[in-house]
């Protein structure tokens, strides 16, 4: 058994996800921003998989201080965990800036992770085969670090295609200094008939059900277990390469430094 944590998880794929782990026997550690809802969702996963391993937190990801809560919260529940599935994102929020006047995407989908993550790497490293899947996204452009600073507007596609090659990115970093993790980076597919999706574009392409079977297989299955420093694009079904810059040790190095000192004076 398996203790699974996924952001996001009250909705879309990543309830979807959760579920099908759930009803693996898989031990799930669930995150919503909404405590009534999060415990709507873990009561309903409950009853669909007919076990009780089924633990909610609730954080609001665009809050740096309410992360390191989660973080705190979570190290005092559990003692290892195997796999860490950044799922929550968002393209458009009812604010543009979160409470450090950054972009909301950038926020939400690359600096909350990247919190996340290394906040709970002591729990990870105690997994014997730890998992970090970040979902990237096939929207991906040239990180303007101005923008990452919260000294550039940018429009809400521009900053989430911004904010997912920055989690790419960070990714293949993580993937590198961390050799003990498995850490892959996935496009859950394009369209998909989530929430967010219908809220940015009004229509989809794909069920949700195929971006929650690849979050599945990545968290379970063997055969990823040596697919570290990757990108998967589930519009391919295959591996396959992410953005150039994600294979820019230069722009690597200068996002890391950026992100370092931002957190730094947001904390």
């Amino acid at each position: 058994m398996k203790t699974i944590l996924i952001t996001g998880s009250t909705d879309g794929i990543g309830k979807l996800a959760a579920i099908a782990l759930a009803k693996n026997g898989d031990h799930l550690l669930l995150h919503g921003r909404n405590r009534e809802k999060l415990q709507k969702t873990v009561t309903e996963i409950k009853d669909l998989s007919n076990q009780e391993n089924v633990t909610g937190f609730v954080s609001d990801l665009s809050d740096f201080d309410s992360i390191q809560r989660m973080v705190s919260e979570i190290s005092e529940k559990v003692i290892k965990i195997d796999v860490l599935i950044n799922n929550a994102g968002v393209y458009k929020s009812p604010s543009s800036r979160n409470q450090n006047n950054l972009d909301m995407r950038f926020a939400v989908n690359y600096f909350a992770p990247y919190l996340l993550t290394n906040g709970l790497l002591p729990l990870l490293e105690k997994s014997s085969a730890p998992r970090v899947i970040n979902l990237s996204s096939a929207a991906q452009s040239t990180v303007s670090l101005t923008a990452l600073m919260g000294k550039e507007l940018l429009t809400d596609q521009e900053a989430y295609a911004q904010s997912k090659l920055a989690l790419t990115m960070w990714s293949f970093y993580l993937a590198k200094t961390k050799q003990s993790l498995n850490v892959i980076a996935v496009n859950p597919g394009s369209l998909l008939n989530t929430k967010m999706v219908q809220e940015a574009y009004g229509q989809h392409w794909s069920p949700a059900n195929k971006g929650a079977t690849i979050l599945y297989d990545l968290a379970t299955s063997d055969k990823y277990s040596e697919s570290s420093g990757q990108y998967f694009d589930n519009d391919r079904g295959a591996f396959n390469k992410a953005h150039t810059d994600a294979y820019d040790d230069k722009k690597i190095t200068q996002l890391i430094t950026e992100t370092n000192k931002v957190l730094e004076i947001s904390l």
